[in-house]
């Protein structure tokens, strides 16, 4: 018992004066080992399943709406379109369309008829050049987008006219509403520009046509 009371009291001695002369001094601590989590997080990794692109090019649809004939009054007409989209951009468009116009100003105020009944069936057929000049989206509600194009075309043809043909301008905008991945609605307002001589003169007439039509993507 005294011997264990001298050793501390030399121990404590000895720190004291290592303390006093500057001497560091080193205490053993004993390593603390990390205690393992009660919860282990299992992470599962998610398969990344990349989207298919669609590669269609073609669309081909049917429209229906109004054309308004110059001298001859606003009359339905209807007809088929195709469609090959070169890129996001650009697109070559074929159309053929059909109408049949009533009387012209001048039967009606001179109560005659100057055309037969086949005489006032019209039909055309041209060749565009498109363009998407604003593509963009529309979202219904939080969960539903659709892509959206608005494009403007360009082009020339043919109207076939009182049983002869006219070189045809028609120029114009459209708006392609994508309800699906094979599936677009088209709105559409173009212009059909050409000569005839069918009143004695040479007259420049401007037909302004507004349809709708449903296509398809192949």
């Amino acid at each position: 018992m005294v011997n264990r009371g001298w050793k501390f009291l030399l121990s404590t001695m000895v720190i004291c004066l290592a303390v006093s002369a500057g001497a560091p001094v080193v205490f053993a601590v004993e390593p603390m080992q990390a205690e393992e989590p009660l919860i282990k997080p299992e992470v599962k990794r998610a398969e990344v399943v990349l989207p298919k692109i669609d590669t269609e090019s073609i669309e081909i649809g049917y429209f229906t709406g109004s054309m308004g004939f110059e001298d001859f009054g606003t009359n339905s007409v209807q007809g088929i379109f195709v469609a090959f989209h070169v890129n996001e951009d650009v697109f070559l468009l074929g159309s053929y369309g059909q109408t049949t116009i009533g009387k012209s100003t001048s039967e009606i105020i001179n109560n005659s008829l100057m055309f037969t009944d086949a005489e006032r069936k019209v039909s055309y057929y041209n060749v565009l050049l498109g363009y998407n000049l604003l593509p963009g989206e529309v979202f219904i509600g939080n969960k539903l987008a659709f892509n959206t194009d608005l494009y403007i075309v360009v082009g020339s043809g043919t109207t076939k006219f009182a049983g002869d043909d006219y070189a045809t301008f028609v120029y114009g905008w459209g708006y392609r509403f994508l309800m699906a991945d094979w599936l677009s609605l088209h709105l559409d307002m173009r212009n059909h520009s050409f000569i005839h001589y069918k009143f004695g003169y040479e007259r420049s007439v401007n037909n302004l046509e507004t349809t709708i039509g449903l296509a398809v993507f192949f």
